[in-house]
């Protein structure tokens, strides 16, 4: 499917399954200062892999070939919430890369027309003119790592860093891996996290996929021999992007999170990574602050949108889904695996 809003730029859909169109448009993403993770083709084919979502990856070209700009989208569907294209599907960044913001979102935009989607968001990236903009709902975290673990150490506020020095001083173990047994043990963690939580789990195969697809590695603290704290994150450009974690309930009383965070920090630099993304959270909420006690500062991210008729809601905050948060983080925790990932595979 090819589109033409412009004489001068050509927009049209990408084929993720030829290695040398991915590799070209990978090529062009880590070249770009503004690039995430969720703008590599790995990305893309890690969502529909995992969760049966397809992707609609848009490249746009310029007269002479080269690529001016691309959106990586993702044809979300689910029963719950509707439809729409979304970028990137399970990401927190996406939207537009590149210098054709509005050919590239007045291509998305009829494609969504053509799949009978009523709405198109974009997480961050350049605003088309014209699109509905959110900066209060989320805030973003990201700062530069120190030098090593005594300097990053003081680059922490005192009275978190004093939580971290406990959390060093508890016996703890901590495995870093991406075989099976590492994911098995971070998803049986980050699934009672989140129950915890009140919100349904993603499929273990989306996990997975994107270990397969992107430069990733799971973290995991053990106490006693057990996991109780782990966290999978990304890496790109020299930044790492901690991503999915979470702790048992055992993990408060042990600091295991700080413990599993400040390791992270070292483990990173010794891959050579200068920045740490701390990732986004809820503005007001207890994410952001246990974030801002870090010594990040909270920066508002933007997200558009376009649609027709009110926009698809799934952020667990909304009273509408209170009742819903409430008896799910009552279930067992057997049952709520079980039912989770068919639910949380179209929400992303």
């Amino acid at each position: 499917m090819t589109f033409q809003p412009s004489t001068l730029i050509g927009i049209r859909e990408a084929d993720l399954r030829d290695a040398n169109e991915a590799s070209r448009l990978d090529r062009f993403v880590r070249a770009h200062p503004h690039a995430t993770p969720f703008h590599l083709a790995g990305w893309s084919r890690a969502v529909a892999t995992g969760c049966g979502q397809r992707a609609r990856y848009l490249v746009a070209e310029r007269a002479s070939g080269g690529i001016a700009g691309v959106l990586p989208l993702t044809e979300m569907r689910s029963p719950l919430v509707g439809r729409a294209l979304v970028s990137a599907g399970f990401g927190v960044g996406g939207g537009v890369l590149g210098d054709a913001t509005e050919e590239l979102a007045a291509g998305a935009w009829d494609l969504a027309q053509r799949l009978g989607c009523p709405s198109v968001e974009l997480r961050g990236g350049t605003g088309p003119a014209g699109w509905a903009s959110d900066q209060t709902t989320y805030v973003g975290f990201t700062r530069a790592l120190a030098a090593s673990d005594d300097a990053e150490l003081l680059a922490v506020p005192r009275k978190q860093r004093a939580e971290v020095r406990r959390a060093l001083g508890n016996d703890g173990e901590i495995a870093i891996g991406s075989d099976a047994p590492a994911l098995g043990e971070h998803y049986r963690i980050y699934a009672e996290s989140v129950r915890n939580l009140g919100t349904p789990v993603f499929p273990a195969k989306l996990f997975r996929a994107v270990l397969d697809q992107l430069d990733a590695d799971i973290l995991t603290v053990r106490h006693a021999g057990q996991p109780v704290a782990s966290v999978l994150s990304l890496y790109l450009n020299g930044t790492v992007y901690p991503y999915w974690g979470g702790g048992t309930e055992a993990a408060r009383g042990l600091r295991a999170n700080e413990r599993m965070y400040f390791a992270l920090m070292s483990h990173a630099r010794g891959r050579g990574c200068t920045r740490f993304d701390f990732g986004r959270s809820k503005a007001g909420t207890g994410p952001a602050a246990f974030k801002k006690n870090w010594g990040f500062t909270p920066e508002p991210l933007t997200y558009w949108s376009r649609s027709v008729g009110p926009k698809r809601e799934i952020n667990p905050l909304n009273p509408k889904y209170a009742l819903m948060v409430r008896t799910w983080k009552r279930l067992p925790l057997p049952v709520a695996n079980l039912l989770g990932p068919p639910i949380a595979r179209g929400l992303g």
